[in-house]
């Protein structure tokens, strides 16, 4: 006998998808298990609580990478969301799809139903557009997706910037063409964060079909034969057994649905067997093709105060935006920070973007864990399609422990050259007339001008966007965990449904990608039932 049809392990963007659109089907019974809490935060609610909960262990995993050789032997910053809604609660919102060329090399990789035209009809079915519906868009998903209330005038003066440097303005970055600079549209409703919970989750968490445990950690994945038909979770203090009639369906994430697959068997023999678990399946792809985007931030002074920031005078302020923001559900407490930003060619030889810039409307310092007094602005340079691949395995047998992490920043020669390009092609934008009344001193890099010295800097400073992928692979080959139907090779009735099974990193951010492959598994798993 079983307890429901199919469990969903992680509550994350994909994971609340996947509640919402198997439970519609009031015959097939769900249950979601969420190792965090609920999302139910005013931090979490109002968009600059991002800025409270990305530099703590406020609902975040907070995890580190191993030592990093490319970026001078540090440590890297891995925040991920722990609680409903996961990383899509503690996001910066910004809704990007890519470019369609990376789906349709997908498709051209052995990922059938995968290309630019499969995938749009599952970007258009999640969303809402507030501009309304077109070729690109649509009205309707769950998903809002909204231009910003009070954009800052710093925001609107990058754009500007970016103009004089021959950037084209570009009012749609998901629409016919990515490239270009302008105010980023985000997933936000009515001047609150949108997150996969809120939007998919919460409408329906009163399905009687519909099960949703949150603190609870699942420690393996239970087999008969080669089924999977369970799972086992602590709770409480209690270690407990869920038995599914159809599937079991990871959705933990990058970092953790690989380390879950660890834990139960399933990865590369001679690994697992170090850490004395019994090798269920050895498939030693599992783990490896970990990509991200790696990043790299500059911080200004800001003359004004228009800027986000700390100082004596920042109190009268504050009061004055809880305020609007109480009665309007607008100005400074609806801002994501990454307000602009702009997609560009580190040479204009190549065909497509291959650089993204995120402009923050305050300081960044190693993900805001370090403060300053004042007022100023940021700009991020990251590589869209880096070269460089790691991994993620076990650091032991131990459930709880945390995953060992190894980006491998920058282990591939080339994107550390391309990346140059891009801090002096963010530099010359930063330094354009449209800023110059608001801009103050540079810091850490006013004295860096010749390549030297730019690489140097890089490899201090510089780390992840938040966009980890590919530790789950989909494809047909060798390196591949999942087929393109998400399916684990070798094992019945288990699918890796999460940002983990892009074969290669999307040309943006990863959250409305990562939403689209769950609205597209959803419809598969619910025609193969």
């Amino acid at each position: 006998m079983f307890d429901f049809d199919y469990v969903i392990v992680g509550a994350g963007s994909a994971g609340c998808v996947l509640a919402n659109r198997l439970s519609e089907d009031g015959s097939r019974r769900v249950c979601l298990i969420e190792a965090g809490k609920s999302d139910d935060s005013l931090l979490v609610r109002m968009p600059v609580g991002v800025a409270a909960i990305l530099p703590t262990r406020i609902r975040n995993w907070a995890f580190q990478t191993l030592p990093q050789p490319g970026l001078g032997g540090r440590r890297g910053y891995q925040p991920r969301g722990k609680m409903l809604g996961g990383s899509s609660s503690m996001n910066a919102m910004i809704y990007i799809r890519g470019q369609r060329e990376d789906y349709d090399g997908w498709a051209a990789g052995g990922c059938t139903g995968w290309g630019w035209h499969d995938v749009l009809p599952y970007f258009r079915k999640a969303e809402h557009q507030e501009r309304g519906d077109d070729d690109f868009h649509a009205v309707g998903g769950p998903l809002n997706v909204a231009d910003l209330r009070s954009p800052n005038p710093l925001s609107r003066a990058f754009v500007e910037a970016a103009r004089e440097l021959q950037v084209p303005v570009n009012p749609d970055f998901n629409g016919p063409v990515q490239e270009g600079a302008g105010l980023y549209q985000v997933t936000q409703k009515d001047g609150e964060r949108c997150s996969a919970a809120r939007a998919y989750l919460a409408p329906v968490h009163d399905r009687a079909n519909l099960r949703v445990i949150t603190g609870a950690r699942v420690s393996r994945i239970l087999f008969d034969g080669r089924r999977a038909v369970g799972v086992a979770y602590r709770h409480g203090g209690t270690t407990r057994v869920i038995r599914v009639g159809a599937e079991v369906i990871l959705a933990a994430g990058a970092l953790q649905s690989p380390q879950l697959l660890q834990l139960s068997g399933i990865g590369d023999g001679a690994m697992l067997r170090r850490h004395g678990i019994e090798v269920f399946h050895d498939l030693p792809s599992v783990g490896q093709h970990l990509q991200d985007h790696i990043d790299y931030v500059t911080s200004y002074r800001c003359r004004t105060r228009d800027a986000f920031g700390i100082s004596l005078g920042g109190m009268p302020i504050l009061l004055r935006a809880i305020g609007e923001y109480r009665r309007e559900r607008k100005g400074l407490l609806t801002s994501n920070f990454a307000e602009a930003g702009a997609f560009l060619r580190s040479d204009l030889a190549i065909e497509r973007p291959d650089l993204q810039l995120h402009f923050v409307v305050g300081i960044v310092d190693d993900h805001s864990r370090k403060l300053h007094l004042g007022h100023g602005y940021s700009c991020h340079v990251c590589l869209l399609r880096p070269k460089s691949e790691g991994s993620v395995y076990l650091q032991s047998a131990d459930p709880f422990s945390a995953p060992a992490i190894d980006p491998n920043y920058l282990g591939e020669e080339e994107d550390l050259d391309t990346l140059v390009k891009g801090f002096r092609i963010m530099r010359r934008i930063l330094e354009a007339p449209a800023l110059a009344p608001y801009r103050g001193r540079e810091f850490y890099t006013a004295d860096v001008q010749d390549d030297a010295a730019i690489r140097a800097a890089i490899r201090a400073r510089a780390d992840t966007v938040y966009h980890p992928v590919g530790s789950c692979r989909m494809g047909t080959g060798e390196d591949a965990v999942v087929d393109p139907e998400l399916k684990v090779w070798g094992v019945e009735r288990l699918r890796v449904v999460d940002a983990s099974v892009m074969p290669r990193i999307v040309s943006g951010n990863t959250n409305a990608p990562t939403i689209m492959i769950a609205e597209k598994a959803a419809e598969m798993i619910r025609v193969a039932a």
